[in-house]
């Protein structure tokens, strides 16, 4: 090619690039102004108060979790237009102490792809989104997966790759890219599925983020575990390696595996010379509850948190009849503690204390009444049974928090046998610290051996009734409102 039509080449490929982040950018003006003018139409009846919930709309996965210039920055799959799942976006928020949050510009808007869930990671100045792109194709199954890039020096406006996608598959589902360095080499899990329809997790690496080469399988169901592995995550934890993911198609056994889909882990050690995983402690639920789905973790200053979609698919969301639907869980830290995942409030959490409504002994049969924003400090004797009948001062959803100290198991029961229960073997504290939002239950045992996240639309103010055959101590605090939406 001459040098002339060289330069006219480039300068049309400058020009072209300019004018989709142009046009990529007032689509996302457009947008945000439709947010304003729609929040206006929102209903406050179960709406979360230090929850990270969207604006407009739907939420589901969490996506992009990280801290970059100062700030942690949580994205989501969101899609503004309908309080159903629709083509995805990526909503985004930002804090800096991963307790108050505050909602930024959507961060990208679906154009030839779907913006399928992600992660982020700090190149340099440079923050980079790695997520799928899901695009409609005409043969069977009707859609393709492949990942994508997107830049951004600020941290709020963000411009797609020009050469999307950066790796392919011939397998159509291959999706939630989780990025990491190690080294002076990128690393990514991707999960997807055998032949067969076994779910698995591929570990790709990079030199620059953009040329991927295929590395491993380091995770793969021989059948029992589900047909599909989705949002992997992979980190060191206590000098072990972690491959927490969220598989889909795993069958009830007993209280195991209740929900639609799973959230879990699998303990094990790993070489970065021969990119082999070796699994040593088999799959754990991380979290007991009604909803719970699709986690992913940020490590900073040597702690790694975790934080999860607070519902689940295939159930009912009562919220979207008042013009928005899914939350995020509250920010959790995790800790290695012998052959499982202990997982603990933040300790930030304390700062949202307000009030103190109670402190001292809960009498059988008294009843409390807490504000919709509100933790709850329990402590009992665990060789009697603790039953706790949570509800709505008006009415609505009620939940059962129970201990039978014959079976050893935490209950968590929302009525008409929705039940989730598991043994309990208290390696500390014998307390249990239950966070109430509007709609939300988070129930931590002890130092965080078992959790259970469970939605509960009660309407009103919560009234907590203690029908132990005990007398227990506790310690009851109303919590400030902590997210701006």
């Amino acid at each position: 090619m001459a040098r002339a039509e060289f330069l006219l080449v480039a300068c049309l490929f400058v020009i072209a690039s300019s004018l989709s982040i142009r046009h990529n950018e007032s689509a996302i003006e457009d947008l945000e102004e439709y947010i304003e003018v729609k929040k206006a139409e929102i209903g406050p009846r179960y709406r979360l108060q230090y929850h990270v919930s969207p604006p407009v709309g739907w939420m589901n996965d969490p996506n992009g979790f990280s801290y970059y210039k100062g700030e942690f920055h949580l994205f989501y799959q969101f899609y503004p237009y309908d309080s159903v799942w629709g083509p995805m976006h990526w909503g985004h928020f930002s804090s800096p102490d991963l307790v108050h949050w505050n909602q930024l510009p959507t961060a990208l808007i679906p154009e030839n792809e779907m913006c399928f869930s992600g992660s982020a990671v700090v190149d340099g100045d440079t923050f980079t989104l790695i997520y799928t792109g899901r695009e409609v194709i005409e043969e069977e199954p009707l859609f393709k997966e492949s990942q994508f890039l997107a830049f951004s020096d600020n941290g709020v406006n963000f411009h797609k790759y020009e050469n999307n996608p950066v790796l392919t598959s011939k397998i159509p589902d291959f999706r939630d890219p989780k990025v990491w360095k190690y080294g002076n080499d990128w690393y990514m899990v991707v999960g997807t599925k055998t032949s067969d329809e076994y779910g698995k997790v591929e570990l790709y690496s990079s030199k620059d983020l953009i040329s991927w080469e295929f590395l491993s399988v380091i995770g793969e169901s021989t059948g029992e575990m589900g047909y599909m592995w989705e949002c992997p995550d992979f980190f060191n934890l206590g000098g072990k390696f972690i491959l927490l993911m969220s598989p889909q198609g795993v069958q009830p056994q007993g209280d195991r595996y209740k929900n639609t889909y799973q959230t879990g882990y699998i303990i094990g050690s790993f070489n970065y010379d021969t990119f082999e995983f070796i699994p040593e402690v088999g799959f754990q639920e991380i979290d007991f509850g009604h909803d719970f789905y699709a986690s992913q973790t940020t490590e900073h200053n040597g702690k790694r948190y975790l934080v999860a979609w607070f519902s689940m698919w295939d159930v009912e969301h009562p919220e979207d009849l008042d013009g928005w639907a899914g939350a995020m869980t509250i920010i959790r830290e995790l800790n290695l503690v012998g052959d499982r995942i202990t997982v603990k409030p933040i300790e930030e959490m304390l700062t949202l204390r307000q009030e103190s409504i109670k402190t001292g002994a809960f009498a059988t049969d008294e009843v409390l009444t807490l504000p919709k924003a509100s933790e709850l400090v329990i402590e009992g004797d665990l060789n009697e049974k603790i039953e706790l009948l949570i509800e709505g001062t008006e009415g609505g959803g009620k939940v059962w928090l129970r201990w039978d100290p014959e079976v050893g198991k935490v209950v968590v029961d929302r009525g008409s046998e929705d039940i989730r229960q598991v043994e309990w073997l208290p390696i500390g504290e014998q307390i249990w610290r239950v966070f109430l939002d509007t709609s939300s239950l988070e129930l931590f045992c002890g130092e965080g051996e078992v959790v259970f996240s469970s939605r509960v639309y009660a309407d009103g103010e919560w009234k907590i009734s203690n029908l132990s055959p005990q007398s227990l101590l506790v310690d009851a605090y109303s919590l400030a409102r902590s997210v701006s939406v």
